[in-house]
């Protein structure tokens, strides 16, 4: 049997101790489902899935809760900083709870562990030489990439091109509290030497990557950063929110977050025990995984790396990074503001269970490229693979034995054809096992799902409810075809178990299963064993799942598909008063000209993808016209004159 978890969990000798963290989702607003695949659902799949292999897993996770967009958003809400993290966390944490990611810790970086965990590596990396000293020209602000002309490149980052950027660098910048061009300010800070520790990372590197898990994006990205040469980082900030820096010298300043946040990590554990450094500097006997969307890979496998090789204090360091691509919304990118796409305190409203949710994502979970949500296909495949494969062939193996023979397992005498599908079912499980052990989540749910379609294919070719009604022979064979199903079923409720917790649960107490089910079928290699015998009663069968109808998904689908950009114009409003307000003085209407930036943005990027895959000429010009509508809408909220129509002959040339 799987243990029941006994709390703090350490690490034991003679067990697998395997350490999840999922990258700590930010505080500062409410996550969508890209957000909720790429990081802690897939970890909570791999824990789960752990535990029933008998390992000793332990998952943390928390809030990202210091840093500049805390500050932005408390001053957009009218809140203190403190009180933004308050009422997010809770947020977060409702909505994970719903969608079953079972952590053995959820906490949040805003405590004192924290600070004293940060500042010791500090102190450490400081006395072994690895800090630097310079002089920073800055700005708060964002504008377009100078790189890939991404029109919210942050100062310090692009979210879409990966760069590490200089505010100086940014076009066009501007600063997120006023909205005006900041001037450059130059400011001494303190630096990580990456250079210096570029040996040594190199050397752990090649051993990690060797023996590990790594996903293809999670090397490939790690190399571009290691080949391009790696620069002094900067670690330090001219913020109030943030943990403090010890040094007399920069006792004005905060850690920067991306010294900060993977710290976190720590300090969550050691806020869930006092013996956290069993788990975070023990790496003979524990295995670390990071879950994380792409853009988080060069802070796990470079700069924070290098923190803990750096501070000399024989930290556990990650054995398998696991990045997922991106999960757009439909054709396009999720956004708040524009209420395009599903967030997590939305799913729930929505009426669909969670497992539903967990499965669509994870069926779509973008392992190999950026995958897109979609309101049909979510509702294809719950009516095809849930409903009429995986939901049918368990309600029909359950069903015949509650109404062919009393409820109780018939006695099976297994021929040819059994064997069969046996040898099949067994093939598929082993494929299972061996994915998920190599974090192929979606590769793995594909197992299952072969395994009910041989398993209803098994059924319509014996056709057990015809063969009941025949002679001695032939109800001995229903009974075998009726027996061999039903422990098929029990099969899959396991395989299920990290998936849909809840179905799996509801199918194993229809088929009246031993607790011991979910550890044997799993332990080892994974061998079928035949968990139902003969004689064994089940308990009431009932459907597991229902039909998504095309009225619901497309009432969904508009629900959530955004405001479409009206052709007229806002006018101009009367600004609120408080901190909060919306400016929308001397025409400017500052929200709508956010919105429109990003559909802008968006439009501009259509329309290149369209030119360079060489679509239809009245296609891209069709496109155009409504970038240039677009253009035309972002001027006036921006309270400039229009820019002219452009001519036939000018559109020409931009096609």
């Amino acid at each position: 049997m799987v243990p029941e978890r006994q709390h703090p969990i350490l690490p034991q000798e003679g067990k697998r101790n395997v350490l999840v963290t999922s990258a700590l989702p930010y505080v500062n607003n409410v996550p969508h489902l890209g957000n909720i695949i790429g990081c802690v659902l897939s970890a909570d799949v791999f824990a789960r899935y752990g535990r029933l292999r008998g390992w000793n897993v332990l998952y943390v996770c928390g809030t990202d809760e210091y840093g500049t967009a805390t500050e932005n958003k408390a001053r957009e809400e009218g809140l203190t900083a403190q009180q933004i993290c308050d009422k997010y966390h809770a947020v977060h944490a409702s909505i994970y709870q719903w969608f079953q990611v079972d952590f053995d810790f959820f906490g949040r970086t805003t405590t004192k562990k924290q600070t004293e965990i940060a500042q010791n590596i500090f102190w450490r990396l400081h006395e072994r030489g690895f800090l630097l000293e310079d002089i920073v020209e800055q700005l708060r602000c964002e504008g377009t990439c100078p790189f890939c002309s991404y029109p919210e490149a942050r100062g310090d980052q692009c979210d879409k091109c990966g760069k590490l950027i200089n505010a100086v660098e940014l076009r066009e910048p501007t600063c997120k509290v006023c909205s005006q061009t900041p001037v450059v300010q130059s400011s001494k800070h303190l630096f990580l030497d990456l250079p210096k520790l570029e040996a040594e990372l190199e050397q752990w590197l090649e051993r990690s990557t060797g023996s590990g898990d790594w996903t293809a994006n999670a090397k490939q990205i790690t190399r571009s950063w290691v080949r391009d040469g790696l620069k002094p980082r900067c670690i330090t900030r001219d913020l109030k929110w943030g943990t403090p820096v010890p040094h007399p010298d920069f006792s004005d300043k905060v850690f920067y977050v991306w010294f900060d946040a993977p710290i976190g990590y720590l300090s969550i554990t050691a806020n869930y025990t006092d013996q956290w450094e069993k788990w975070w500097k023990n790496p003979q006997q524990v295995e670390l995984y990071n879950f994380m969307a792409k853009d988080n890979v060069p802070f796990h496998s470079v700069v924070f790396p290098c923190s803990l090789l750096g501070a000399q204090d024989n930290y556990t360091l990650v054995n398998h990074l696991v990045a997922t691509e991106y999960l757009n919304y439909e054709d396009t990118k999720f956004s708040k503001s524009r209420g395009v796409g599903v967030f997590g305190d939305m799913a729930k409203d929505t009426g669909i269970p969670s497992d539903v949710w967990r499965f669509y994502l994870l069926y779509l979970r973008p392992e190999g490229q950026d995958s897109a949500f979609s309101w049909v296909d979510m509702a294809t495949k719950n009516n095809s693979e849930l409903l009429n494969n995986l939901g049918n062939f368990i309600n029909r193996a359950g069903m015949f034995v509650s109404k062919f023979f009393e409820s109780c397992v018939p006695a099976m005498a297994l021929q040819q054809e059994d064997k069969r599908l046996l040898a099949q079912v067994g093939w598929e499980l082993k494929q299972y096992i061996n994915l998920m052990d190599r974090v192929k989540i979606r590769d793995a749910l594909k197992c299952i799902l072969n395994i009910s379609r041989h398993g209803n294919q098994y059924i319509q070719v014996n056709e057990p409810w015809k063969k009941i009604k025949g002679d001695e022979t032939d109800r001995q064979r229903s009974g075998t075809v009726t027996g061999v199903s039903v422990n098929v079923a029990c099969l899959l409720s396991v395989m299920l178990q990290p998936y849909m917790p809840t179905v799996s649960q509801t199918i194993r107490r229809q088929l009246n299963a031993p607790p011991s089910v979910t550890g044997t079928l799993l332990q080892g290699t994974g061998n079928f064993v035949c968990s139902l015998p003969a004689g064994h009663h089940i308990g009431t069968v009932s459907p597991l799942f229902q039909k998504l109808e095309s009225e619901q998904i497309e009432s969904l689908k508009k629900r959530f598909g955004g405001q479409q950009v009206s052709t007229v114009v806002k006018p101009a409003t009367t600004p609120a008063s408080g901190p909060a307000a919306q400016t929308a003085v001397n025409g400017i209407d500052a929200e709508r000209a956010r919105e429109l930036t990003l559909a802008v943005a968006e439009q501009g990027e259509k329309v290149r993808t369209l030119k360079g895959q060489k679509a239809e000429k009245t296609v891209i010009g069709a496109e155009v016209t409504k970038l240039l509508e677009l253009k035309k809408q972002l001027s006036l909220a921006e309270g400039k004159d229009p820019e002219p129509v452009l001519t036939k002959e000018l559109c020409k040339r931009l096609q």
